[in-house]
């Protein structure tokens, strides 16, 4: 168990957190959401002592052992992998490094013989001898071969680096498990995997995540954190949202029929106060009056930004023709022999763990690559608008959002352009500020405001949701939703996909998987075809 209690935290004059009372429990995933900025990420870090707090303290339970999700992707960089997991329980990985020097010893004293002794001992009882089978069994699960296990962390790709840091943290059953985004950069399969182990995780776990679908898989309570305090809802985050809504609702409803009752009480006072045979009912009634409070309701610090997609010409029949596409990078082949037409009504999710190869695909028909072989070809009444996963060069320049914005607007007037900045939150003096300076989050919202401006009939979205807080996500999944055009895009949000996407494309190594049906449909038909290759292989074996 993990508390804080009466935590306070201030920069300066304002509080990121003011007197927050909350307890975690063991057996629940705690889903700690908020608006962008609210202190999500600072919380979990006041629980795990890496920020003091203004004011109160964070207590844990004697004994319990607290694991936290790496942010510092280099920290790691001189240690093999498996030695990186492991580290996961420093206690651990200091006992058997201790023992390690010891055994290597040419004096080897009577001393040493002792002190290796008590290492045994606790080493043994805190499972050392299956620490490394342990941790093959987290890289494995998360999609990081064998291959890999004994190679330098500087030697990985990112994505690989990524799971290997997350399996430290899930390493050695910690008691209290804090994960900061941990979906970010994981393919789905990973993601899938992670959600299995969390759901059946019996300690307490504390997660901040723009994943809804991933929430709603493993959280049962919410912590929500709005005005500087932390409120506990029971349920996932689904559930949270129709209970916080419900009670704003309720809420609303109780102040009007107060306000009815105030009316009513008012009007009396005032037509019988002045009445000798009436006074004594009009001071009761103004006793009443007196007590009557009205629920102090504050809209929530949450910002939506308005999302809406509206070409500027309607798709014809012809809109896309991909004929035996190859292409080849520095001796990898992306792309092999790949062909498929799309329709004017399809919303293709390409999905799977080659994220390089669907990267590219959206360079080449964006006109950035070209193929090595093969050809595609889009109907003459398409127009195409290209969110890429990399936009760096999009704001390499000096640039004010205004100026950048107006490059790619018909209609050069700094106040229509200026609306569309207003949609995506940017609001007065955030339009001259210099492209370059913007974070993550604010270059995609740029990005976003650029193609509503362009007002495309077809795009291409190239992980459109990666920076995005929750509000982004949800108001560009319901934009898409609403979009009558086309659209081709990447997403590792399963929500996002499920919800836009009535068409999956899959780029394997043995080809492409086409499928006219949703990513849930998609998944279950997968799981399915697993199942029956693994009893097969069974069969065979019994043969």
């Amino acid at each position: 168990m993990i508390s804080a209690n009466n935590v306070t935290l201030r920069f300066g004059k304002k509080a990121l957190f003011e007197d927050v009372n909350i307890k975690f429990v063991p057996g629940n995933c705690y889903g700690l959401i908020g608006a962008n900025g609210a202190g999500k990420s600072t919380f979990l870090k006041i629980l795990s002592g890496e920020i003091e707090p203004s004011k109160g303290d964070v207590t844990m339970d004697e004994g319990e052992r607290l694991s936290v999700l790496q942010q510092d992707h280099y920290k790691f960089d001189e240690y093999t992998v498996l030695d990186t997991v492991i580290m996961g329980n420093k206690r651990l990985y200091e006992i058997m490094k201790e023992k390690d020097a010891i055994y290597a010893k040419e004096d080897f004293t009577d001393e040493d013989g002792i002190r290796a002794s008590e290492l045994e001992g606790e080493f043994a009882d805190m499972n050392g001898w299956e620490a490394e089978s342990d941790a093959e069994t987290l890289l494995n699960g998360l999609g990081v071969d064998t291959e890999y296990h004994y190679m330098m962390m500087k030697d990985l790709d990112g994505g690989l680096k990524v799971k290997a840091l997350l399996a430290q943290a899930l390493f050695g059953n910690p008691d209290v498990l804090l994960l900061d985004e941990p979906t970010n950069h994981l393919d789905m399969d990973a993601i899938a995997w992670l959600e299995e182990f969390l759901i059946n995780f019996d300690n307490t776990v504390i997660v901040v995540s723009h994943d809804r679908y991933f929430l709603n898989k493993v959280c049962t309570q919410i912590a929500d954190i709005d005005y500087a305090k932390i409120q506990l809802y029971a349920g996932n985050y689904d559930f949270w949202y129709e209970s916080s809504q419900l009670m704003i609702k309720q809420m609303k409803e109780a102040n009007k029929k107060k306000e009815e009752k105030i009316k009513e009480l008012q009007e009396f006072i005032q037509r019988f106060s002045a009445n000798a045979s009436k006074s004594k009912q009009a001071t009761s009634r103004k006793r009443a009056l007196e007590k009557i409070e009205l629920d102090d309701i504050k809209p929530s610090s949450r910002k939506y930004p308005y999302i809406d997609f509206r070409p500027k010409r309607e798709i014809g029949n012809e809109v896309l023709t991909v004929s035996h596409i190859s292409k080849t990078v520095e001796g990898e082949k992306l792309l092999d022999d790949v062909s498929f037409t799309v329709g004017h009504d399809d919303k293709i999710a390409f999905v799977g763990p080659n994220t390089k190869a669907t990267t590219m695909l959206f360079k080449i028909l964006a006109g950035e690559e070209k193929p090595d072989e093969g050809s595609f070809k889009w109907g003459v009444t398409t127009s195409q608008g290209y969110f890429p996963k990399d936009n760096t060069k999009e704001f390499d320049n000096d640039l004010i959002i205004v100026d950048w914005l107006t490059q790619y607007s018909e209609e050069k007037d700094a106040t229509y352009v200026r609306g569309f900045l207003g949609r995506m939150l940017f609001a007065g003096d955030d339009g001259v500020k210099k492209v370059k300076v913007l974070s993550g989050g604010e270059k995609v919202r740029c990005m976003l405001s650029k193609l509503m401006i362009m007002a495309p009939n077809c795009l291409i979205l190239d992980e459109p949701t990666n920076h995005l807080d929750m509000e982004s996500i949800t108001a560009l999944n319901n934009g898409l939703i609403k979009f009558p055009g086309v659209i081709l895009f990447s997403s590792q949000d399963h929500q996002f996909v499920q919800t836009t996407a009535n068409r999956i494309i899959e780029l394997t190594n043995t080809g492409l998987i086409d499928k006219q049906t949703t990513y849930d449909e998609y998944l279950a038909n997968d799981e399915l075809a697993r199942k029956r290759q693994i009893m097969n292989m069974d069969v065979e074996g019994e043969d």
